[in-house]
């Protein structure tokens, strides 16, 4: 818990006063202390109360007056806060290293399978854009609740250049988050303050490798730090990759570059894509910067699984709330009991008989 006018806490000082005066008061009282001849007569009119029981209202108007103390000192917790209007950035890897056979039937296949999987369950939800990045990035399409429209990009997702841009394709997705939330500052353009917590918008990097060329992923992630944008990242692939093979439908807009059965596709093994060679260190780094997390995957059912546990990191986020009123509710609340309790034990009382 943290306070956001911290030198009100001083008016603590206040209790330590009311115990001075009413030590001072108490010390008066002795000295004006009246004899009287009969014990039993001044036990019979106390109240039948415990010494506890009337120490009672002195207890509740000492807690009370702390409670406003504090209240007063506007206390701000970190609270998890549902959002609805969270924007979601799937940033998925098309280099040729996707076309690996290890995963049945190939990598780029499964990827989409599974990415499809994740936005049909959040149809209804939050804003989920797509990007695909191999040697470059770009947005297939912008942050949107058409599910639809994502799922046929994702039919329609090919194969790309050689190479992975995993910095920049962070940056793309930040700047497509820009574009619908006025919150997050694009990539290009310095925030004017730092974010109060997390945006409610987030990336999800899916790749196989590790960054070849463009920004270094690390200082993508501070830039998405710097914006409250938090970046999920998921390693894919298992560590004996098998032949690359992707069929035309996947690489048709290279017009093909070989491969199987005389079908217009890609076939092939070797070159830095042949190997497995996913750069966990960094991919776990981004997510550690930017307040997400990383998941491994080996296969499908892995994938899956990994995409599944998302969204409640996307729907529910930590900020930090007032919660003076909090305190100030149950200050008036004691001191009014305290002060009750008091007027009720000292009313006059009227003699029997």
């Amino acid at each position: 818990m943290t306070f956001a006018w911290p030198w009100a806490l001083l008016s603590i000082l206040a209790i330590a006063l009311i115990f001075a005066v009413r030590e001072w008061a108490r010390r008066r009282r002795r000295k004006a202390a009246v004899r009287v001849t009969s014990i039993a007569l001044v036990r019979t009119a106390l109240p039948g109360r415990t010494r506890w029981v009337r120490r009672l209202p002195a207890a509740l108007l000492i807690a009370g007056l702390a409670l406003l103390a504090i209240g007063a000192a506007r206390p701000q917790a970190t609270v998890p806060v549902a959002r609805t209007s969270a924007t979601i950035l799937l940033a998925i890897d098309t280099s040729g290293s996707m076309c690996s056979t290890d995963v049945d039937p190939n990598r780029i296949t499964v990827a989409r399978r599974s990415a499809a999987e994740f936005i049909e369950s959040q149809r209804g939800g939050p804003r989920i854009g797509l990007v695909a990045f191999a040697g470059a990035a770009g947005v297939l399409v912008p942050p949107t609740d058409d599910t639809d429209e994502l799922l046929r990009a994702l039919d329609e997702m090919l194969i790309g250049s050689f190479g992975t841009a995993i910095g920049q394709a962070m940056l793309t997705s930040i700047d497509a988050i820009a574009e619908v939330d006025p919150s997050v500052a694009p990539s290009g353009v310095t925030p004017t303050e730092a974010p109060d917590g997390y945006s409610g918008s987030a990336v999800v990097v899916l790749t196989d490798g590790r960054n070849t060329q463009g920004v270094e992923p690390r200082v993508a992630a501070r830039e998405a730090a710097l914006r409250g944008v938090r970046v999920f990242t998921i390693g894919f692939g298992t560590t004996n990759p098998g032949p690359r093979v992707c069929d035309s439908s996947q690489t048709e807009q290279y017009g093909g570059f070989g491969g199987r059965g005389g079908g217009g596709g890609w076939g092939g093994r070797g070159g830095r894509g042949g190997f497995f060679d996913l750069d966990e260190p960094t991919l776990k780094g981004i997510a550690e910067i930017t307040g997400g997390s990383y998941h491994r995957a080996e296969n499908a059912g892995e994938l899956e699984d990994a995409l599944a546990t998302l969204p409640g990191s996307f729907n529910v986020i930590h900020q930090r709330v007032d919660i003076a009123a909090a305190f100030a509710g149950g200050g008036a609340l004691l001191v009014a009991t305290a002060l009750g309790l008091s007027l009720w034990w000292n009313r006059p009382r009227i003699p029997s008989g």
